[in-house]
């Protein structure tokens, strides 16, 4: 019931715009995240993919861009994983237009990644790895496997705090909460001018 009603708050919050929010799902199967609303989100380097290529991946030079959506996945190529890619990469002139950059993080192989980086993600944003000490610092390891991502989605916002999150192992609502939080910041900076 509490999961619900927060999930309830979010939604409405969304829609009137108001950043800061947490959604959650009454069968979360993986651990909380660690970070909270207003937190600064860890900083981290790990090896990233885009378009089948590899690259090294900084958070703290995504920043520099604008607001970051970071999407903790448990495994590529699984049905919800490939799906969740599929309408990211869907909607990713939406998040552009909103100014922010998408990231996948799962604790896969980087050539898993570089390949799920073509085919699933649509070669339009990076998925990169995440180490088991990015899992324990955000707080996203899967229930009884740790060093497995569960469901985890955020947005950072440009000075680093953490603006929003929404854990659930349903893939469903993570592309449309995150899109709203970015598109909630955007109207937020241009009614500020």
């Amino acid at each position: 019931m509490r999961a619900s009603i927060a999930f309830s708050f979010a939604a409405l919050a969304l829609t009137a715009g108001t950043a800061g929010l947490v959604a959650a799902s009454p069968a979360i199967a993986a651990d909380a995240a660690k970070v909270a609303i207003g937190s600064k989100a860890p900083l981290f380097t790990t090896t990233g993919a885009k378009a089948g290529k590899a690259y090294k991946l900084n958070l703290a030079s995504e920043l520099k861009k604008g607001p970051v959506v970071l999407y903790f996945f448990p495994k590529a190529f699984t049905s919800g994983c490939t799906a969740e890619a599929h309408e990211f990469a869907t909607r990713m002139d939406d998040f552009k237009k909103a100014g922010a950059t998408v990231i996948g993080l799962s604790a896969d192989g980087i050539d898993e990644l570089k390949k799920f980086s073509t085919e699933a993600c649509q070669s339009k944003f990076a998925v990169a790895q995440a180490t088991p000490q990015m899992i324990q610092a955000y707080g996203v390891g899967l229930a009884g496997r740790p060093n497995m991502t569960g469901r985890t989605s955020m947005v950072v916002a440009p000075n680093g705090r953490v603006t929003f999150v929404h854990n659930d192992m349903d893939y469903r609502d993570h592309v449309k909460l995150t899109l709203g939080a970015v598109q909630s910041m955007a109207k937020a900076k241009a009614k500020k001018g």
